[in-house]
């Protein structure tokens, strides 16, 4: 047994949720990525005296929502803080925070791992917040740089319990959290661009211990990938340190994704404290009940709802249901596509195969795909319905759908002329053709080589270039041979 194996790791993760708000959390500053530095800044964000602040609606709105997709209980009373510190880029010195009454407490997330067996991540509280701005340390070769237009823009925090003991289980976790803002809306999700950033805190113990190690925390992880890369080196770096009898500093550490290890940045040994008190500018806001019940009334499906429905309802397999449900969008448009079709599985496969292959050759969006469900639906017919084949379907008719989308799948088979014939006649005849063609192989096929069926029959196909029915072609080779 590995010396690795006689300890576990107790990790705690806080997820900073960067909103989809059009202004900032406390002034009507834009919140746009990508814009000049420092051109979306005022007097109120950069806390200039007699200035004040005021919430942003939408981002108490976009708190209840997430609150309720991750069945927290939500508080009436919401009052804010000031949280003191003394940064570059924090322009007021003091950032607006809740401290003892965050919106929503308690909740959970489910998370499926790798071999399939689930587990509920607890939740401690979710809180608003404005975020910092950014500091830039390799644009100059001699000074930071310091860009405001960051600063004052909405978060949410999520706080889980210390419920995760591998790398893999984070990740699963930050994978449901991204796919779930962004059903919500509230959130792209974007961890490049910073507006899904965690902070891991790790600590490792002996299996059979009743106390916690001390406690790690991890910053500066741009990836989930790094956030599981940051959790494997630290709870290595923390055994290895116990091993060998040393101690473990509770400090902050930052990631180095070059060589995949964490180092030192500050002590939290000596941590000032942030000197919370009540935020002396800004009232509470109140939550009522009704206000809740109008954000349930237009909430949208959410992931694990609809991965329910495509597996319990539509007989989908976890994995097909699991792939649909990755994104907003596929979920949605398959969701519109089974209105008009049974056939869930086809339906299911030709999201799956041609449309998410054409997307992705084309870099676009399925909210950019210009053929509606209801066409799709048309053309699973056409196959269902033995008037073109699958194979003609997938090779023909749909790369000239994606050329004239607005045109029926039926009209385009047509065109085409790849609609399957029905004339048993006419292909019996075809039949006797193959047959003809190959003598010896059905002396062959009559002494137990029944797998030359499947000769007979592609050469059937081949005669009737396509437009022979092979349910059909199948049965009268079979019937012919067997004569």
């Amino acid at each position: 047994m590995s010396v690795y194996d006689k300890y576990k790791a107790v990790i705690g993760l806080e997820c900073h949720i960067q909103l989809l708000t059009k202004t900032k959390m406390y002034s009507d500053d834009v919140a746009e990525y990508g814009a000049i530095p420092n051109t979306n800044v005022s007097v109120i964000t950069l806390g200039h005296p007699g200035t004040l602040p005021k919430v942003n609606k939408r981002a108490v709105e976009f708190a209840v929502k997430l609150g309720i997709a991750l069945h927290s209980t939500i508080r009436e009373e919401n009052q804010f803080a000031r949280k003191n510190y003394f940064y570059a880029d924090l322009p007021k010195g003091y950032q607006i925070t809740q401290d003892k009454t965050p919106i929503c407490t308690g909740g959970y997330v489910d998370i499926k791992l790798k071999d399939g067996t689930e587990k509920r991540i607890n939740l401690t509280r979710i809180h608003m917040e404005e975020d910092a701005g950014k500091s830039m340390h390799d644009i100059d070769p001699f000074e930071s740089l310091i860009d405001l237009n960051r600063a004052g823009t909405p978060l949410l925090e999520i706080v889980t319990e210390p419920d995760f003991t591998t790398s893999e289980e984070a990740y699963s976790y930050l994978t449901e959290v991204k796919k779930l803002v962004r059903y919500l809306d509230i959130c792209d999700g974007n961890m490049e661009e910073g507006s899904l950033r965690c902070d891991a805190n790790i600590s490792v113990m002996l299996k059979d211990a009743k106390e916690y190690g001390k406690k790690v925390e991890v910053k500066n992880m741009n990836s989930f990938r790094n956030v599981q890369r940051a959790i494997d080196f630290e709870v290595k770096r923390q055994i290895d340190l116990i091993e060998t009898e040393e101690l473990i500093a509770g400090e902050t550490r930052s990631f180095d994704a070059t060589n995949g290890s964490t180092f030192s940045l500050r002590s939290k040994e000596n941590a000032n404290d942030y000197r919370y008190f009540p935020e002396p500018d800004l009232q509470p806001i109140l939550v009522k009940q009704n206000y809740i019940d109008s954000i349930k009334a237009i909430m949208p499906e959410l992931p694990s709802d609809l991965f329910k429905k495509f597996t319990k309802e539509f007989g989908l397999s976890e994995y097909d249901a699991y792939n649909l449900t990755d994104l907003k969008g596929l979920a949605l448009y398959f969701n519109e596509l089974v209105e008009h079709t049974k056939n869930y599985k086809a339906a299911a496969n030709w999201m799956m195969g041609s449309i998410k292959s054409y997307l992705n050759e084309n870099a676009i969006a399925i909210e950019k795909f210009k053929v509606i469900p209801k066409t799709i639906s048309d053309l699973i017919a056409l196959i269902d319905e033995g008037k073109i084949s699958n194979a003609a379907a997938t090779q023909k008719l749909f790369p000239e759908l994606m050329l004239n989308p607005n045109e029926s799948p039926l009209s385009i088979a047509q065109r085409l002329d790849i609609l399957q014939s029905n004339d048993t006649g006419a292909l019996q005849e075809l039949v006797n053709q193959a047959l003809a063609k190959y003598p010896e192989k059905i002396t062959e096929y009559k002494s137990g080589k029944v797998n030359l069926l499947g000769l007979f029959v592609g050469e059937v196909m081949k005669l009737g270039k396509g437009k022979a029915d092979p349910k059909m072609a199948n049965q009268l080779v079979k019937e012919a041979l067997e004569k």
